[in-house]
C-alpha cells in the first residue's frame, strides 16, 4: 500500500506578512535610493529632489489606498454580476457601465468638483423630509480623497469584470459537485470556486494596480502634489521641462518595476498554492 502523496500547504498569514513587510522594505529602500541619486543631480533636479521624492511617496500611498478599496469594490460587483437574480445584477452592471464608459478625467473632476455639492443636496433633501432639518451639510472632500474616491471606483469597475470572467471560468459541474456534497451556496463559493479562480484572476488584477500607479498622475488635475505635478512645478518654475521630464518618468518607472517584482511573487506563490 503507497502512501499518499503529501499536500502542498497554502502560503499562510505569516507568508503574506513576510511579503508585505519585504515590499515595503524595498519601497523604503527605493525612495533612499531615490532621493541619494536625485541629489547629486544638477539642476533643476538636485536642489529639489525632495519635491520629487515627496511626490512620488504620494502617488504610491494614492495607488495602494485606492487599489485595496477597489479590489473590495470589484469582489463585491463580480459576485452580484454572477448572481441569478436580475435585481442583484442591475445595480453592478450599471455601475460598470457608467464607470467604463466615461474618461478617468472627467470621473476624477466630477468627484471633486460636483460629489460634495450633490451629497449635500441629497442630505438636505433627506433631512428635511424625515429629521426635520439638513443632514450631511458639511460635507467635504479634499485633494487627495477626492483622488481615492475616483480611481478605487474606476479600478474597481475594472477589477469586477476580471472577477466575474474568472469565476465564469470554472466548470460548471464544480459547483454542482459541490452542492450535491451538501455544501451551501456560500461555501461552494469560498470553498470551490474561489481559490480556482484565483489563478485567472490574479494576472489581470495586478496588471490593473500597476495601471493604477500611472493613472493616478490624472490626480493632479484637481491639485494633489503627487509626481506629476511636482514635476510640472518644478519645470514651470525653471522652463526646464526636458531634465524635469525625464526624471518623472525615470522615477514612475522605478515605481512600476519594484510593484511589478512583487505582484509578480505574489502571483507565483497563488499559482502554486492553488494548484
Amino acid at each position: 500500500m503507497t502512501a499518499p502523496a503529501p499536500r502542498r500547504k497554502s502560503p499562510g498569514s505569516w507568508t503574506l506578512a513576510l511579503w508585505l513587510i519585504g515590499a515595503a522594505l524595498a519601497f523604503y529602500l527605493l525612495f533612499f535610493l531615490i532621493t541619494l541619486v536625485l541629489g547629486r543631480m544638477p539642476e533643476p533636479i538636485g536642489s529639489r529632489a525632495g519635491m520629487f521624492v515627496q511626490g512620488a511617496k504620494t502617488t504610491l500611498y494614492l495607488t495602494v489606498v485606492s487599489g485595496i478599496i477597489g479590489l473590495v469594490v470589484g469582489i463585491i460587483a463580480g459576485l452580484m454580476k454572477t448572481s441569478r437574480s436580475a435585481l442583484v445584477r442591475a445595480p453592478a452592471n450599471l455601475f460598470i457601465w457608467l464607470v467604463r464608459g466615461t474618461p478617468l478625467l472627467v470621473q476624477i473632476l466630477f468627484v471633486y468638483n460636483a460629489l460634495p455639492p450633490l451629497i449635500v443636496g441629497l442630505g438636505a433633501w433627506l433631512g428635511n423630509q424625515f429629521f426635520g432639518h439638513p443632514i450631511w451639510a458639511g460635507v467635504q472632500l479634499n485633494e487627495f480623497w477626492s483622488a481615492v474616491v475616483a480611481l478605487s471606483l474606476n479600478v474597481g469597475a475594472y477589477n469586477a469584470e476580471v472577477i466575474r470572467a474568472g469565476i465564469e471560468a470554472i466548470p460548471r459541474g464544480q459547483s454542482e459537485a459541490a452542492r450535491s456534497l451538501g455544501l451551501s451556496s456560500g461555501q461552494t463559493m469560498q470553498q470551490v470556486i474561489l481559490p480556482q479562480a484565483m489563478r485567472v484572476v490574479v494576472p489581470p488584477l495586478v496588471n490593473n494596480m500597476v495601471a493604477l500607479l500611472k493613472d493616478s498622475s490624472l490626480a493632479s488635475t484637481i491639485s494633489l502634489v503627487e509626481l506629476t505635478l511636482a514635476g510640472q512645478r518644478v519645470s514651470s518654475e525653471t522652463f526646464m521641462p526636458i531634465p524635469v521630464l525625464t526624471t518623472i518618468a525615470a522615477v514612475y518607472l522605478a515605481l512600476t518595476t519594484v510593484l511589478t517584482l512583487f505582484t509578480d511573487q505574489l502571483e507565483k506563490r497563488i499559482k502554486i498554492a492553488s494548484r
